[in-house]
């Protein structure tokens, strides 16, 4: 005997269903971002997600770690027995503004094609674009999860400022992560840091969240693109060149000199240090234009007062003599026509120059 189909019985128990999975949702908050279409159906991506607009750039920003590092290439590359993998982490100089996957710093150090510890370099760029230690912390410890062989964290001044490190997004709306790290590593991080992005349970849910889910479906969507035009940022045909004429104005960051070291997350160094553990890792004052413009000789350049860099140069040398570190230096090795549109942004040929100052370092840290 057929029953007959009963909608408002469907409809209460679809309504139920739907609740209960949001709850378990919630509850449970599965890692989603784990399962990814990248180095499957089509190409992990050379460097991590980011974008600001999405049709031009077949990219996007979003806070999900695990989907932005499962859409990268070194998550679908097995490590070779004749590899020597260098993980590369930094702000957006690393992750390449203006350049192309094969002409940033990881680019360029694959092209030159070295060998260190009779193995093949191969470096990865997990770079993003954001200045701040905390944030580099915390790539960091992903990226040990690949088993790298060496660890070069390019680094400078701005990424220093106690002010800067949770306010950054991508820090931000990672709390779980952040305080993992400070349990795990000792990094730096206040109790009531007013910075983090506190969800609420229903925030959790499916529907709360699902803002998140809908980033994550849209990296898969652009993934086709990417993995069709190799096109993971918009190229401008012109942009403003670097600043090098400035106000006589010698003031950072509301900090005055000497540097307080309390105003500084070097904590964060220390933390980034105890992350790499036993693996060698290569700490770089990254390179940055000197300008030779107006006030040229207050400002090196619209980041830094030449008072507060200074200061900072020999503190860092100071941290590194102390702590052991391996430090390299290469704040004015490259000429300041080679910079783009920032201070720290380089040209390809500035990127070669910077891959053939730290080749030597490469060489130097086998295991």
């Amino acid at each position: 005997m057929n029953q007959s189909i009963k909608p408002l019985n469907v409809l209460i128990k679809g309504l139920i269903l739907f609740l209960l999975f949001n709850l378990v949702i919630a509850a449970c908050q599965p890692r989603v971002g784990q399962f990814s279409l990248y180095n499957a159906l089509f190409r992990g991506r050379e460097r991590l997600p980011f974008g600001e607009n999405p049709r031009q750039s077949y990219n996007l920003s979003l806070f999900n770690l695990d989907a932005m590092f499962a859409s990268h290439i070194i998550d679908g590359a097995p490590k070779a027995d004749d590899e020597f993998r260098v993980i590369i982490i930094g702000d957006s100089s690393v992750w390449g503004t203006l350049l192309k996957p094969e002409e940033t710093l990881a680019g360029q150090l694959n092209e030159a094609s070295l060998n260190a510890c009779g193995k093949n370099v191969r470096a990865y760029n997990l770079g993003y674009p954001t200045i701040a230690l905390t944030k580099d912390v915390m790539m960091l410890s992903y990226g040990m999860g690949y088993d790298p062989d060496l660890v070069i964290w390019m680094t400078t001044l701005d990424a220093f400022p106690l002010e800067k490190q949770t306010s950054t997004p991508l820090v931000a709306n990672n709390e779980e992560t952040v305080r993992g790290l400070a349990t795990s590593y000792q990094l730096r991080v206040e109790a009531d840091d007013p910075n983090f992005e506190k969800k609420s349970f229903w925030e959790k849910t499916f529907v709360g969240d699902r803002r998140s889910w809908a980033d994550i479906i849209r990296l898969q969507i652009y993934g086709v693109m990417w993995s069709a035009a190799g096109i993971d940022q918009f190229y401008p045909a012109e942009y403003e060149k670097a600043q090098t004429d400035f106000e006589a104005d010698e003031s950072y960051h509301e900090l005055t000199s000497p540097l307080n070291e309390d105003a500084l997350a070097l904590n964060a160094l220390e933390a980034g240090f105890n992350v790499a553990g036993e693996t060698p890792m290569l700490l770089v004052n990254e390179p940055m234009l000197i300008s030779s413009g107006a006030n040229s000789d207050i400002r090196y350049n619209f980041f830094y007062p030449r008072w507060a860099y200074d200061e900072y140069r020999e503190m860092m040398t100071a941290l590194s003599q102390a702590n052991g570190w391996t430090y390299v230096d290469l704040w004015d090795a490259i000429p300041a026509n080679e910079f783009t549109n920032s201070a720290i942004h380089l040209t390809p040929a500035g990127e070669k120059l910077l891959a053939e100052n730290l080749a030597p370092y490469i060489f130097e840290n086998c295991k």
